[in-house]
């Protein structure tokens, strides 16, 4: 990536929710952009959340981030988003008990659309959009399709922790570190559907089947696992991943800026043109290689076989319903 002079701006929404709070220190820091790379911070919050995020700005000051070159802290969307470079929408509302899922993609689908528009309307004209808060897949969709003159491949959907959570298992299993775990791909929706790719993984270079043999434990137990690990994490700790989840936006997005390497690939989610068998126009987890700064292309020729077929369409399949269900619930078509 170029070094520039000019201040990267980020724009984050949620910022002072538990994982804006774990990621603006790290945007801040230089984790992202490296280390050389000025940024500023548009922190978006609720009202009921500013007085909340003043405590993050002072912080932020006071952590004295050499970096840091200029905080804005609002709860209006035009000045959030006015000028920035990458857009972080972490925040979204939770789905709480007796709520319908037609009802939270209403409520979601009205944030992102007015997300959407803001930034359409005063971004800056390279601007990239990463969508954190979920159901992040279909969210992406409709601020994508709200952000008129944007175009789609500056969307994308979060999926880095669902695949860190399986480098995380595969590695475990192998009794490698997890570093030696490449080319692991969430396809589908991040959701209970979503199919993380052992088939075409590799392990310290060499394909994965030659360090785990026990397919029963890849096509059960580590899916199930890597499936079900939100919901885990909140039954251990009263409270959904946040930590975790700022690291994964921090990797996505400096993966995006950044080439990635000839031999390796990452996951995130895009709008779909078909391949793989995934539907055209909905925003799905596909395997990603970095042209840097921003740009990408999706990976092509990997190997999906039967039982990887099965899991990619189910998730399709829930995709489209989310997507139908939202549309019905705005009462626009996305």
């Amino acid at each position: 990536m170029v070094i520039s002079n000019t201040p990267i701006r980020v724009a984050v929404t949620g910022a002072a929710g538990n994982i804006g709070y774990s990621l603006v220190f790290r945007i801040a820091a230089g984790e992202v952009f490296g280390p050389d790379q000025p940024v500023a911070l548009n922190l978006i919050e609720i009202p009921q959340g500013m007085e909340k995020l003043q405590g993050v700005v002072m912080e932020l000051q006071d952590s004295a981030f050499p970096l840091l070159k200029d905080i804005v802290a609002t709860d209006d969307l035009n000045t959030g988003f006015k000028d920035a470079n990458w857009a972080l929408l972490v925040g979204s509302v939770p789905r709480k008990d007796g709520m319908e899922r037609k009802d939270l993609l209403g409520i979601n689908g009205k944030i992102f659309t007015g997300q959407g528009r803001a930034i359409a309307a005063n971004a800056a004209k390279n601007v990239r959009v990463l969508v954190v808060g979920n159901p992040c897949n279909t969210n992406a969709l409709i601020a994508l399709r709200h952000a008129t003159g944007i175009p789609e491949d500056r969307f994308f959907a979060m999926t880095r922790l669902d695949e860190n959570r399986a480098k995380a298992q595969l590695a475990a299993k192998a009794g490698v570190h997890v570093s030696e775990v490449k080319n692991v791909t969430i396809f589908g929706n991040h959701s209970s559907t979503q199919f993380p790719d052992f088939y075409n993984a590799q392990i310290k270079g060499k394909p994965l089947s030659d360090f785990i043999t026990d397919e029963a434990w890849l096509q059960g137990e580590f899916i199930e696992t890597v499936q079900k690990r939100g919901a885990a994490i909140i039954k251990a700790r009263g409270s959904s991943s946040a930590a975790s989840a700022a690291n994964a936006a921090v990797e996505t997005v400096r993966l995006l800026a950044h080439r990635s390497p000839a031999d390796e690939w990452f996951s995130v989610g895009v709008v779909s043109t078909g391949e793989y068998g995934t539907t055209p126009g909905l925003v799905t987890g596909l395997p990603i290689r970095s042209t840097g700064r921003g740009t990408w292309r999706v990976v092509e020729g990997l190997s999906i076989p039967e039982f990887a077929r099965a899991k990619i369409d189910a998730s399709i399949k829930e995709l489209t319903e989310e997507r139908d269900t939202a549309a019905e619930a705005l009462g626009a078509k996305l």
